[in-house]
């Protein structure tokens, strides 16, 4: 092996096989979600204009968050996933609890994308069975996760490329209409459709506050750029830029687009029931504009599953490491590929439920409330990341040489407060049943992770540096 390939090499036989091309791309897939495509019209009907600013403060958490994983990852680029460092830094028990309650919620979130995939296939194949289309694409997108690293970070690629274009087309058409002062049917594009009569809270201030949960979870998925660092080249330089171009692709892909959005309609005008880049579309007069956005958010829902499968073969896979049971032990094995194959085919294995579930329309109700309340726990492991980087900070792992993160001391609190102001929002937004077992969760499992005898301590530093 050369010097370069024994660079490239980590201790535990995984390789850094992406490149800036790549995490770039997957940064910019993990801020784009299925929730801008199909989400803005109501987000935008409960807040009107100040949806802008709603988008604009949690986009600047988002940030602040990832600053925060960014630094911890900085030091120990080593790591699989940032819950490593709640264990290093707020004990094992507390990242047991983060670390199986995160896999979790990326089980059911795949189940919940794959319920979305059926559905989207058949616009075009209405009589093609739900379970084979889930399934087929299970199978697929595994098997990309299974043969390398590279081959996940390609198709990651290409799937935020058919994202970004698409906004960026609609953007570009919602500058050119409000130039030529295009007639639509409510009458013309215009910058003062978004500021005549502008209201903060023209629907009430809780239509404002059940808003926030719905932006909060289109910005999830954003920290996956982080988990792929121990599997990037050059992750020092990689990792930073990465991250600081956040807040340029928050403002041109979100922020852009929902003012496009409503420069081309009044926002009381919107229909709630279809997708405003489906609206815009067809308006200029793109006849096939639903099934053209129909195959973008396809394509985003891909991707989010593929980048789900990723996320979930490596926190079990850090979930191995951190555990002495024979069991565990089992999952520690890299496959001759450079991938923890072990990890990733079970917890795919797990994700077949969903074709299951669609079997049995009885259980989609209770389906759906699960996947609610494992979504919801993200709220609970963001928070113990933050203080775990908080711990960090004052620990003598600090490195003040590093990609540090700007005021910590008043930021991560910031944060934390964030964290549980969109929580208690879940209470008034019809989230209440959902919110209220993420809360039995924590107190259930929470106590059961405490008298964990699995877990094994970690050094306070096994960065090597």
């Amino acid at each position: 092996m050369d010097k370069n390939s024994s660079a490239d090499m980590n201790a535990d036989g995984t390789k850094r096989s992406l490149t800036n091309r790549h995490v770039q791309m997957i940064a910019l897939g993990g801020t784009i979600g299925t929730g801008l495509f199909l989400g803005a019209s109501t987000t935008i009907s409960k807040t009107g204009p100040s949806v802008i600013f709603i988008y604009m403060v949690i986009g600047l958490f988002f940030f602040l968050l990832m600053r925060a994983i960014g630094e911890m990852l900085y030091k120990d680029p080593s790591q699989h996933t940032f819950i490593a460092f709640i264990s290093r830094y707020l004990g094992d028990k507390t990242g047991y609890f983060a670390g199986w309650t995160y896999w979790g919620g990326l089980i059911f979130m795949v189940m919940t994308e794959l319920t979305a995939v059926a559905s989207y296939v058949q616009y075009w194949f209405p009589h093609l069975p739900a379970w084979i289309i889930q399934v087929t694409l299970l199978v697929v997108l595994t098997s990309v996760n299974l043969i390398a690293v590279r081959l996940f970070g390609e198709a990651e690629f290409w799937f935020a490329m058919i994202k970004i274009v698409a906004i960026l087309a609609m953007i570009v058409t919602g500058i050119i209409m409000v130039f030529s002062s295009f007639k639509t049917p409510t009458g013309h594009v215009a910058i003062s459709n978004i500021t005549n009569n502008f209201s903060m809270f023209p629907k009430g201030f809780k239509s404002f506050l059940t808003a926030l949960p719905m932006v909060f979870y289109a910005f999830t998925g954003m920290e996956f750029v982080g988990i792929t660092t121990a599997e990037t080249k050059n992750p020092h330089k990689v990792l930073p830029k990465a991250i600081n171009s956040t807040i340029i692709r928050i403002v041109i892909f979100y922020i852009g687009a929902l003012l496009v959005i409503m420069a081309i309609y009044p926002w009381q005008n919107i229909n709630t029931s279809q997708s405003p880049f489906v609206q815009v579309f067809s308006m200029i007069g793109i006849k096939f504009a639903a099934s053209l956005i129909n195959f973008v958010v396809l394509t985003a829902a891909a991707s989010s599953i593929n980048s789900f499968i990723y996320s979930a073969g490596r926190h079990l896979y850090q979930l191995s490491t951190e555990s002495d049971t024979h069991i565990m032990n089992q999952f520690q094995n890299i496959s001759s590929r450079k991938v923890p194959a072990r990890c990733i085919l079970f917890s795919a294995a797990l994700m077949l439920i969903a074709p299951l579930v669609s079997l049995f329309s009885s259980i989609t109700t209770l389906f759906q409330l699960i996947s609610s309340t494992t979504s919801d726990l993200y709220l609970i492991v963001y928070a113990l990341t933050v203080l775990a980087h908080y711990k960090y900070r004052k620990s003598a792992d600090f490195d003040p040489d590093g990609f540090i993160a700007p005021f910590y001391k008043v930021v991560d609190p910031l944060l934390i407060v964030f964290f549980a102001i969109i929580y208690g929002c879940l209470f008034i937004n019809g989230s209440a049943i959902s919110a209220t077992l993420g809360i039995l969760w924590c107190v259930g499992f929470g106590f059961a992770s405490s008298r964990e005898k699995s877990t094994q301590e970690l050094p306070s530093d096994v960065s090597g540096r």
